[in-house]
């Protein structure tokens, strides 16, 4: 794909996610929220915080493209080993596994992750720009242009260390306000919901490595 033509997709893609990012904000619920939805506000939700990684990524793809089109050369090569770095340890596999998990939960039972309530709050368009339209966008950008992935071990310890901070964040304010960030959690017992984060740890390495074996299948062969 022509640079230029990256340059347009990445800056539509950038526009898109912060617009979406910002319409999260102005959802107002019209009773009281509860001590949980008060806390940390939208960053506790990894829906909301994949809307930011995304934008950041694509607003970082879209300056390399600039540096490349402008022939800063050097400058472009530093930024896309952060761009590729972005995108194989966390875009990618956060933006596949929020939607093929939010779902799957939601085909089983709604009420655990998106209860009904929801619907008169959040418009269905927002429910899957947040949670359907991003895994396609993943794999657009696959499509679009290779990344060089890192070290296998590098790139699990990175992805490994962001889900540490992520569960301890939620763990955080469960014991802080005495609930749970997603109703789920309130059916697990200590030690399985340690055996359903242990899953959820396997299910987004199996992302991480699924965008690699695309990435490898298309560009490399």
């Amino acid at each position: 794909m022509e640079i230029s033509t990256l340059a347009t997709y990445h800056c539509l893609a950038f526009v898109w996610y912060f617009f979406i990012a910002y319409s999260t904000t102005q959802v107002k619920a019209e009773e009281p929220p509860s001590e949980v939805f008060l806390y940390g506000g939208q960053w506790k939700y990894l829906t909301v915080l994949n809307l930011v990684l995304q934008a950041v990524f694509y607003g970082v793809s879209f300056l390399a493209d600039v540096l490349r089109l402008i022939k800063k050369l050097r400058c472009a090569k530093c930024v896309i080993s952060s761009r590729d770095l972005l995108f194989s340890v966390l875009a990618f596999p956060v933006s596949t596994f929020v939607s093929i998990s939010f779902w799957t939960l939601y085909t089983y039972n709604r009420e655990l992750v998106y209860p009904k309530s929801l619907d008169g709050v959040i418009p269905l368009w927002l429910n899957h720009a947040m949670h359907t339209a991003v895994f396609p966008f993943a794999l657009l950008e696959i499509l679009a242009l290779p990344h060089r992935y890192p070290a296998k071990k590098k790139g699990l310890i990175l992805l490994g260390f962001v889900a540490f901070l992520y569960i301890s964040w939620v763990l955080w304010i469960y014991s802080v306000t005495g609930e749970w960030v997603y109703p789920l959690f309130a059916l697990f017992s200590p030690s399985g919901l340690a055996a359903f984060f242990a899953g959820s740890l396997a299910i987004i390495i199996s992302c991480y490595n699924f965008g690699e074996f695309l990435n490898r299948m298309i560009w490399v062969g």
